[in-house]
């Protein structure tokens, strides 16, 4: 059955296949096991005029999570339509603020990934010493840590740390991508979590990581082209993993 077809009556047809989408990519995120029990977010814009976005209803694991399930928003936090669950505010502050500030992130991923976690503890951060991260030149700023991400007044900290990166690495707390799609920020996200987790087992060895010069991670990010929007960002990738979802439960597109 199309996922259209499924569409309740309260939803315009391009919300719905924005909440069909996203829903997708909260099971492709369960399936890698990129979750942290019912915390930690994935949101996306709704098509339209104004800056509303959709986020994960606070108290569902992510295979619990359907298009018609999440949750729409506004830039203040108010809850629009209706809903039977809240939102999550430390997933909701950070979220907002990218979305209100930054025109073109569509998309916004948060990740306490194991290995991304323990190289946001670290005091040098990312190392580019492997092929994830000689692809990621200059793309990634940092944020400290300041507890739980649940007071307003951060906001404005958290975008002047970002400054034009669309990654950010959260200190002593885990990562951030953000996108002009679903596709792109995964994209993002995917490498350096990918990066993440091959320096976390090389710092695990004896020996000294074999650093790689600038000039060739340079080079390295402007040869890559899964995060150019003109080449599809990383498009093909999430929806062979969207069928993977699918091919289990496709119980998202409800």
């Amino acid at each position: 059955m199309n996922a259209n077809m499924r569409r309740p009556t309260w939803c315009e047809a391009a919300e719905w296949e924005a909440r069909v989408q996203l829903a997708a990519v909260y099971r492709v995120f369960h399936l890698m096991g990129w979750t942290e029990l019912i915390f930690n977010h994935i949101t996306l814009r709704v098509p339209g005029p104004h800056k509303h976005f959709l986020i994960n209803p606070f108290g569902l694991t992510y295979d619990e999570i359907k298009a018609s399930n999440l949750v729409k928003v506004d830039l203040d936090g108010r809850i629009l339509g209706s809903s039977d669950y809240p939102i999550n505010p430390a997933g909701f502050v950070i979220h907002s603020a990218i979305h209100a500030n930054v025109d073109d992130a569509h998309c916004v991923m948060h990740t306490h990934t194991t290995s991304g976690l323990a190289v946001a503890c670290m005091e040098n951060g990312l190392s580019y010493t492997n092929f994830y991260a000689a692809q990621l030149h200059d793309m990634v700023a940092y944020h400290d840590f300041e507890g739980i991400t649940v007071h307003d007044e951060e906001k404005s900290r958290i975008l002047k740390s970002m400054g034009d990166k669309r990654l950010l690495i959260l200190r002593n707390h885990g990562l951030l991508a953000h996108g002009v799609t679903l596709a792109h920020a995964f994209a993002l996200l995917w490498t350096l979590n990918r990066a993440c987790e091959i320096q976390v087992l090389t710092e695990s060895m004896r020996g000294q990581p074999l650093p790689i010069p600038s000039a060739v991670t340079e080079r390295a990010t402007r040869d890559s082209l899964q995060f150019s929007p003109e080449h599809g960002a990383g498009q093909n990738v999430l929806d062979a993993l969207i069928r993977r979802a699918a091919r289990i439960d496709p119980s998202y597109q409800e």
